[in-house]
C-alpha cells in the first residue's frame, strides 16, 4: 500500500441506497482509495456519499465530510472522521473542488452534474484546478461526453473515462505519477 495522503474528492448521487449498483461502486470507491493510502472527501451525507465513506473508513481510510449549515437537519454520516461545515452550497463546492487532488465523479443527478461542470469548466479553460484529473466513472456519464464533444470536440480531452473502481484508482495513480 501506498502512503501518498493525496485527498481525492469523489462526486455522486445522494440517493443511492445499500444494494443499489452505484452504492456497491461507492463503496468499492472508497475501499480502493483506503487501500492504496488516500483521503477521500465527499459531501458527507448520504447515497454514495455514505457509500465511499463506509468503504474507506472500514479500510482504514480518513474520510472528509463537507457538509453545508443550509440543511438544517443533515449531518454527517457516522464514516465521515472529519466534518467540514460550510455555510452555502456555492462553498460547499468550493471546499470540495479545494480540497481534493483528483476528482471521481460517479453516476448522479444534477447536483453532482454541477459538480463535474464546475471542475470541468474550470480545467477546460485552463483556470484554477487545471492540473487536477477528472476521472468519470463508470458509463453513466457517456451521453453527456458525447454531446460535449459535438459541441466542442477539445472539452473531452479534459476528462478521463474508467469502466470499473479498479480502474478509476489505477488511472487516478497513474493520473498522479504515483508508483507502487
Amino acid at each position: 500500500m501506498t502512503n501518498n495522503r493525496k485527498i481525492i474528492t469523489v462526486f455522486g448521487t445522494s440517493k443511492a441506497q445499500p444494494g443499489d449498483s452505484v452504492f456497491v461502486l461507492a463503496e468499492t470507491v472508497g475501499r480502493l482509495l483506503a487501500e492504496n493510502g488516500f483521503c477521500l472527501v465527499n459531501g458527507g451525507y448520504g447515497g454514495t456519499m455514505l457509500a465511499a465513506a463506509k468503504g474507506a473508513a472500514e479500510s482504514g481510510g480518513r474520510v472528509l465530510g463537507v457538509t453545508c449549515r443550509v440543511f438544517k437537519h443533515g449531518k454527517a454520516n457516522e464514516y465521515v472522521t472529519e466534518e467540514i461545515q460550510t455555510d452555502s452550497l456555492a462553498e460547499r463546492l468550493a471546499k470540495l473542488v479545494d480540497l481534493g487532488q483528483a476528482y471521481l465523479v460517479l453516476p448522479g443527478g444534477t447536483g453532482t452534474l454541477l459538480e463535474l461542470a464546475d471542475v470541468w469548466e474550470h480545467k477546460n479553460k485552463g483556470f484554477s484546478n487545471a492540473d487536477k484529473p477528472i476521472i468519470l466513472v463508470g458509463n453513466f456519464w457517456q451521453p453527456l461526453l458525447g454531446m460535449m464533444a459535438a459541441a466542442d470536440v477539445d472539452s473531452v480531452l479534459h476528462v478521463e473515462c474508467a469502466e470499473t473502481a479498479e480502474d478509476a484508482v489505477e488511472l487516478l495513480k497513474t493520473s498522479l505519477d504515483i508508483v507502487p
